[in-house]
């Protein structure tokens, strides 16, 4: 169960007014022209920061990818990538932290979630003086600034930008290898009791697309969303994509064959270390996906 718990939330952690609030931070120069996703001005460091908090799975992984992971110094508890970040002692919870944790690690930057649930750790940091700044990662082009944001906070300005271009120019290939193809139909089962899916706001809906296929919930505006099984039979899906956890479930449980797409083989095992966050690894998530739906695909 526990590892379950752990695939739901690097799935789903990104699928969970304005104005700068509080002091400025005595070690930052603020410009108002960059703000985060709470609308607080994005701090502009005279020196890189040297101790780091990042609460969010793909915030830590970028900070690994444009070195500046030896200066984390404190993680949520999900943030399991990469294998180095295993190092960096966790504080936690990534949504509704215990501030005093964090403020007992001496940061000075703490990258946050920017989900409601985080708006008071926010607002309780920057009163404390604390650099922080809040960032929502749920869709492909976020991914793109946070990791150019982050290469400029952290002074890897070069290595942010090489990062976000790298993973555009592969998702591009991916686009254009599966552009002339037949676009199946797609169910992305990604928790069941209760049974949830994808929306088009999830990153997950924009690599199924760039992989050539449809996701039958594009229709829903959100990240994520609950679904009945009734519901997923009527729009008959032409393959279901599945986690290894859930697949035993999906292929054996007698109800699932009720979907014409299980009852004829088409469920296809996802991998979740490459798809359970929008980071680094997002290029290599929809090459996975467009060799899952397209066998034999050339992704030149």
């Amino acid at each position: 169960m526990h590892r379950r718990a752990r695939i739901l939330g690097t799935l789903l952690f990104a699928t969970v007014g304005c104005g700068e609030r509080g002091p400025r931070p005595p070690e930052a120069q603020t410009a108002a022209a960059a703000r985060d996703d709470f609308g607080g001005a994005v701090p502009r460091f005279v020196r890189p920061p040297q101790r780091i908090v990042s609460l969010n799975p793909s915030t830590t992984d970028l900070l690994f990818a444009v070195h500046a992971g030896p200066r984390v110094i404190g993680r949520s508890r999900w943030d399991v990538y990469p294998d180095s970040a295993l190092r960096v002692p966790s504080v936690g919870d990534a949504l509704r932290p215990n501030v005093e944790v964090v403020l007992g690690a001496r940061p000075d930057l703490v990258i946050l979630y920017a989900s409601e649930d985080n708006r008071a750790a926010y607002d309780r940091l920057r009163a404390a003086r604390i650099a922080v700044v809040a960032l929502r990662i749920d869709r492909v082009e976020q991914f793109d600034r946070a990791a150019r944001l982050l290469g400029e906070l952290t002074g890897n300005a070069e290595a942010g930008a090489s990062v976000a271009d790298s993973v555009q120019r592969t998702l591009v290939r991916v686009r254009n290898a599966t552009a002339q193809l037949p676009r199946p139909r797609v169910f992305w089962h990604i928790w069941d009791a209760p049974l949830i899916t994808i929306g088009r706001g999830s990153f997950l809906s924009q690599l199924v697309d760039i992989a050539g296929a449809r996701n039958v919930y594009e229709d829903i505006a959100a990240p994520s969303q609950q679904v009945t099984f009734e519901d997923v039979v009527r729009r008959d899906p032409e393959f279901v994509l599945v986690g290894p956890e859930g697949s035993a479930r999906v292929t054996r449980d007698p109800a699932w064959r009720a979907i014409r797409a299980v009852r004829e083989g088409r469920v296809r095992v996802v991998d979740t270390t490459l798809v359970g966050r929008p980071s680094v690894r997002l290029g290599e998530a929809a090459v996975h996906l467009a060799r899952l739906l397209h066998p034999g695909i050339e992704i030149r």
